[in-house]
């Protein structure tokens, strides 16, 4: 990144409001989000290097110390980057050998004199005994004002197929390199550089993906708030060094790059893009500038998929829709509590206007049934298939406690919500009146109770599961099995049982196991399931989320195993 952000810019953004993610967002150049037991780290642009933390991606916490200590820094970066303070432009984190390995880059705004270093640590978990971090000093360093010539900032760090080690890195100084690392340091293996992409190229990032490595990267100027027109490119190539094509065939070294993201509606200038795969989806990671909030740098949590093509497609749309009122976009809304298994509902079944959205049990009516529309950038109007209403904060309050009903759509924020992926696959719902997002108040199982609005707080009683009702699907889970559920609590190392006692079970039931790095460490199917299906599995201690599917329902419960 080619820095204009003063860190008093970066903390300003966590004492504002923070919309749609929640918590404390405020950050600049988010490394690759990256995961421990249940808990996402990422790092950014700083005073020490900054940290953010999450258990669920939506709701992030501050770490609770930087990297390094305020205003103390490794001595080597003085003698290679003179007037270096302590801000720290651009970490990225990546774990192997045991160990996590953070690069971070020093430098001065419009300097090519510049360095990446590296420090590592055996936890990310700042409660534990060994978390330390130990600096390993440089992994490479430039002091050159000629454009021709590289610039040590932005390092992301990939392996290949064939399991090499790879780092890219560059800036509009000189343009992006790609070079071997050394798989047990970490540092260079050698000097060879090769070149990817000019013409102001920065912030790179490498994924291999369907035989090809595909490029990301910004052009555009960043670090200008509301006005930054930075912008995020794709190309890709059959080896890690290039070359980079784009849709065209244009090289990345002769100005191509197909367009991934740019600035839309509240979010300007997004940039440096970083990519996680947990529980089977892809989310990339990037920061922008709030136009709501003055312009404030955050967080942003996207979808990732890939076209028929092989090209990379980015949205902030977790539920698909299409037109108003076609069976593609209708849908039950399912709540997340493990316990219950309640859906959205217009109260009493009436479309009525002022009628309140209560849950209650599924019958399969419309007025159980929802239309989703998206509105861009992964804001939905949300519908009642009865009557036509739409989803609404009674009086457009915005206080907590505040309750949903149905009424006329007149384009109120209060009539708009926000929806984020949390990590377990169901919904965060955030109304854009308030960034309060929807709830069932007090988390009660009891049907008719009408749902309103809250501060986020991880709950399951604010989280919701939406199924299709017509021929479309949901990016989400399933609606939640009812007369499921799984004992005993916490699980033993033997494994566990499904009770199946209140469920028909004329029809195949399927169970995943999935271990906190998001991967699936059991996967049975039983065609005749019994009453009580024994899960024999040789789980380790800790937490697990297990997914049970009957037909088109599920249920998602996580569990802790002793």
């Amino acid at each position: 990144m080619g820095l204009a952000l003063t860190c008093g810019l970066l903390l300003s953004g966590l004492s504002r409001p923070a919309m749609a993610l929640q918590g404390n967002t405020g950050v600049h150049d988010p490394s690759t989000i990256i995961k421990q037991g249940t808990t996402y780290w990422t790092f950014a642009t700083g005073d020490g290097i900054y940290s953010l933390y999450s258990t669920d991606l939506v709701k992030w916490t501050p770490g609770p110390r930087a990297v390094f200590p305020n205003g103390v820094f490794p001595a080597w970066i003085t003698s290679k980057v003179p007037g270096f303070r302590g801000t720290f432009w651009a970490p990225e984190c990546f774990f192997m050998n045991g160990k996590y390995y953070l690069y971070y880059s020093c430098s001065t705004f419009g300097s090519g004199t510049s360095a990446i270093g590296l420090a590592t640590n055996p936890t990310l978990d700042p409660n534990s005994p060994d978390y330390h971090w130990t600096d390993q000093g440089e992994v490479i360093s430039t002091n050159s004002t000629n454009a021709s010539q590289p610039n040590a900032i932005d390092p992301a760090i990939f392996r290949d197929t064939n399991n090499r080690l790879w780092m890219s890195y560059g800036s509009y100084f000189g343009g992006l390199r790609v070079t071997e690392l050394d798989p047990a340091t970490g540092k260079l293996l050698n000097a060879t550089q090769y070149p990817v992409g000019n013409d102001g190229a920065e912030a790179s990032y490498i994924k291999a993906h369907g035989g090809y490595y595909y490029l990301f990267l910004n052009r555009g100027t960043c670090c200008q708030g509301i006005t930054s027109t930075y912008h995020i490119l794709v190309a890709r190539s059959l080896s890690p060094t290039g070359p980079f094509l784009d849709q065209q065939g244009v090289d990345l070294n002769n100005g191509g790059g197909t367009l991934v993201l740019s600035g839309a509606g509240r979010y300007r200038g997004p940039g440096h893009t970083g990519i996680l795969e947990d529980g089977g989806v892809s989310y990339f990671s990037h920061h922008y500038y709030d136009s709501y909030d003055n312009g404030v740098p955050k967080l942003g949590l996207a979808q990732l998929t890939w076209s028929a093509a092989g090209w990379p497609v980015v949205s902030r749309d977790w539920v698909k829709t299409t037109s108003t009122g076609s069976t593609t976009n209708r849908y039950i809304i399912a709540t997340g509590l493990v316990a219950s298994s309640l859906v959205w509902q217009s109260k009493d079944c009436t479309g009525a206007a002022g009628r309140g959205i209560t849950q209650d049990t599924p019958v399969g009516s419309s007025c159980q049934q929802w239309d989703f529309l998206s509105l861009g950038n992964g804001d939905y109007k949300i519908t009642s298939a009865l009557g036509g209403l739409t989803a609404s904060i009674v009086g457009c309050a915005d206080a907590n406690f505040s309750l949903l009903q149905l009424s006329a759509f007149s384009d109120e924020d209060c009539q708009k919500f926000h929806i984020d992926r949390a990590s377990d696959g169901s919904l965060v719902f955030a109304s854009l009146n308030s960034n309060r997002v929807v709830e069932v108040p007090s988390a009660s199982g009891t049907p008719g109770t009408q749902l309103g609005i809250f501060d986020y707080n991880t709950c399951t009683c604010q989280h919701w599961f939406v199924t299709a009702t017509g021929t479309g699907t949901a990016t989400t889970a399933a609606q939640a099995l009812a007369g499921v559920s799984i004992y005993p609590v916490p699980a033993i190392r033997g494994g566990f049982t499904i009770d199946l006692a209140g469920r028909q079970r004329s029809s195949a039931v399927s169970v995943e196991v999935i271990n906190p790095q998001g991967q699936l460490v059991y996967r049975r199917q039983f065609d005749r399931p019994e009453a009580h299906l024994p899960i024999e599995t040789a789980l380790t201690p800790g937490l697990y989320l297990v997914r049970v599917r009957q037909g088109a329902g599920q249920l998602v419960q996580r569990i802790t195993v002793l």
